[in-house]
């Protein structure tokens, strides 16, 4: 894989960004304080504003990494961030990313997350050359699983009690598109 870091990608309707720390208040209201958006996630909501600016102060210190990838999920029309889409695990032996994401529940069910996968998952088998891409959610969160299928993926199976979040321990959906299928869905 050749790593790029988080570049800026877009969409019809997203930009895809990096973070900046004036982020913060957007990133608290819009999704990370609210136990309904969390509630599969392995974070907890944040108990402020001040919460999340140290989050994105962490993120915004790793954005030097080639191999980092954190973007804001920016609706261009509405111009701050309703979530968050990441690499959050990476197996160079295999050319293997896992990607996770979350978004406000004002914009669920709007196309907009499928939008955001559907990008980055062309942008890391395209362009960083990644071999495989995964995702996993806990089998009580189907929508989740809905957003993978509608990006190409293949659900490859259910791992029992294999994964945890704020639910406690939980069974992973793992969903899959390889770089073979993926050029083959253009």
């Amino acid at each position: 894989m050749n790593h790029l870091g988080t570049k800026i990608l877009k969409t019809d309707r997203l930009l895809l960004r990096p973070f900046t720390p004036a982020d913060a208040e957007a990133m608290y209201r819009n999704w990370a304080s609210d136990p309904e958006v969390t509630r599969f996630l392995t974070w907890p909501c944040h108990a402020s504003p001040e919460v999340s600016a140290r989050v994105l102060a962490d993120w915004v210190e790793s954005y030097g990494k080639p191999d980092y990838y954190q973007w804001a999920i920016v609706p261009v029309e509405l111009g701050e961030p309703i979530g968050s889409i990441a690499v959050v695990g990476c197996d160079s032996r295999i050319g293997q990313l896992e990607v996770g994401y979350c978004i406000g529940k004002r914009w669920w069910r709007q196309g907009y997350v499928s939008e955001a996968l559907g990008r980055v998952i062309a942008f890391l088998i395209g362009e960083v050359g990644a071999s495989r891409v995964t995702a996993r959610h806990d089998s009580r969160n189907p929508g989740s699983g809905a957003v993978m299928k509608k990006c190409g993926m293949t659900c490859e199976g259910t791992l029992r009690q294999a994964d945890r979040n704020n639910q406690g321990i939980c069974d992973a959906c793992v969903y899959s598109i390889l770089a073979g299928e993926w050029r083959g869905a253009e």
